[in-house]
């Protein structure tokens, strides 16, 4: 499949690059700075901001599946409801055929399964971007795509397991492997299981 990949240079986005190629897929990685990505073999690497609609219709151009594993860098300005707005209207516009979002436990309904400790820290230190993500989840569920939304627990940078528990309702302190959610985030293009759902994922 060409696949978008959006949030490359991060923790996670970058383990999505890595298996998006490894599962054979055409990628294309839309960054700001080329230069923080290196030089990896098999991505096609397009300059441009997510925040614009001129360079977010470049990166789809010719796309079939789209994985935003967007964060934002700064607590105080996050990017997420703007950047999801433009993208999905572009990826509607083009007829996208699948479309993989990660978002973060404890953002909407996942809240309900958080603890008071964790509720306490996504009200103040993660506010502002947990409530950007809000906006831009509800974008994503009311679009016409085919979409997944994948809120992973607390990620780690620990090695892949290759155990994951996927589930619609969590209730406690999760843990994950940033690869291992990686993994899932590739693996929903070509599945079915959770389209138009949304899934909790944490680590076995």
């Amino acid at each position: 499949m060409r696949v978008l990949v959006l949030g490359a240079t991060g923790g996670t986005g970058r383990h999505v690059l890595e298996q998006a190629i490894a599962s054979g897929h055409e990628v294309t990685a839309l960054v700001r700075d080329p230069t923080t990505l290196g030089t990896i073999e098999g991505v096609r690497t397009l300059t441009g901001d997510a925040t614009n609609p001129v360079d977010v219709r470049a990166g789809l151009d010719g796309q079939e599946g789209v994985l935003n594993a967007l964060g934002s860098r700064s607590l105080r300005r996050p990017v997420e409801a703007d950047s999801t707005a433009i993208l999905v209207g572009e990826a509607e516009r083009v007829g996208i055929q699948r479309f993989v979002v990660c978002s973060a436990f404890g953002v909407g309904d996942t809240r309900d399964g958080a603890n008071l400790l964790q509720r306490a820290f996504f009200s103040s230190m993660l506010r502002r971007v947990y409530a950007a993500k809000e906006v831009a989840d509800a974008a994503v569920r009311d679009s016409t795509l085919d979409w997944t939304l994948v809120y992973p627990t607390r990620l780690t940078n620990t090695p892949p397991t290759g155990r994951i528990l996927a589930v619609e309702s969590f209730s406690g302190v999760g843990r994950v492997s940033r690869a291992d959610v990686a993994r899932f985030l590739v693996e929903q293009l070509e599945s079915s299981v959770w389209s138009r759902k949304t899934v909790i994922v944490s680590g076995r």
